[in-house]
């Protein structure tokens, strides 16, 4: 859900993960595909686009998503998909993980719906990162599997979206929070907060990386730098609107760089106007909530 609605990325992509696994699929898988495979009769494609519709207790739902390479036949036809993964180290690995079988189902029903004949025989294939070991699975399209897990997750998923609720985080695997671009906003983290909404930014988390800030403010109209943010990046704070500081006791307000503050988290800026009164006060960041600044209409001339 904080990913459909674009609530603000709390960590960079892991960019080396994913050319790896780029270029472990093209330059490695590939190859050794069309010479196992290719002849006369079958080839092999870069992948295929499914989209499909299932009717379900909660309504119709739609599944699109393109698939890793696909034995085919000289028609173009598929005969068998694949789903091709990457991971640190495959030892002890026996069986696929559910997600990845799910995964899979879904694009032999979606190529089955797509072709009009049963496809039902897959292979999820996994590589090592560390040492390029190779391993893989054959699925074989399970009714009962799909019914009662694929569905079921979907029907889960689409109706937490449809009434704006945040499902538990209940993860399928324990590292899955760790490495989650939310987990601070959804309390899965040593930081404060427990399910926030997809708006705004976290008031004193400062991990954000500077461009995941960047193209969250682009994206949103209305949006503002939080104080601790701007003193964190100030070129950011030159290009976009930042909310004020505000005090915990006298409700005032300060620009982000008006109090004397050395950007220590442990440590936050005193309120001027209270110090000056002998009763010192933190400022605090204001919560998403109160981040948007109102847009003003468009007013005719």
């Amino acid at each position: 859900m904080y990913n459909q609605l674009n609530a603000p990325e709390e960590s960079a992509n892991p960019e080396g993960i994913f050319w790896f696994g780029n270029r472990f699929e093209k330059d490695i898988i590939m190859p050794f595909l069309q010479d196992l495979i290719a002849d006369s009769n079958t080839y092999v494609c870069n992948s295929l686009w499914v989209d499909f519709t299932i009717n379900t207790e909660r309504g119709e739902l739609r599944i699109k998503g393109e698939t890793d390479p696909v034995v085919v036949d000289a028609e173009a036809q598929p005969l068998l998909p694949l789903e091709i993964k990457t991971k640190r180290s495959i030892d002890g690995l026996t069986k696929p993980n559910r997600h990845h079988k799910a995964q899979i189902h879904a694009y032999m029903r979606g190529l089955t719906k797509k072709h009009d004949y049963e496809v039902t025989d897959a292979i999820v294939l996994y590589g090592s990162r560390t040492n390029l070991d190779v391993t893989s699975f054959h699925v074989e399209f399970d009714p009962i599997f799909w019914e009662e897990v694929v569905l079921e997750w979907a029907e889960s998923h689409t109706s937490y979206r449809l009434s704006d609720d945040l499902p538990p985080a209940d993860p399928e695997y324990a590292w899955e929070c760790n490495v989650c671009s939310y987990r601070h906003r959804c309390g899965q983290s040593s930081e404060p907060y427990a399910d926030i909404s997809p708006y705004g930014l976290l008031p004193e988390y400062t991990g954000y990386p500077q461009e995941k800030v960047r193209k969250y403010l682009e994206a949103h109209d209305g949006a503002v730098l939080t104080p601790t943010l701007a003193q964190q990046y100030p070129e950011l704070a030159s290009q976009h609107p930042v909310a004020k500081w505000q005090c915990v006791s006298c409700d005032a307000q300060f620009l982000w760089d008006e109090p004397d503050w050395d950007g220590d988290q442990s440590a936050p800026p005193l309120c001027p106007k209270c110090a000056n009164n002998g009763t010192p006060a933190p400022l605090r960041s204001p919560q998403p909530d109160e981040q948007y600044q109102p847009q003003e209409a468009d007013q005719d001339e």
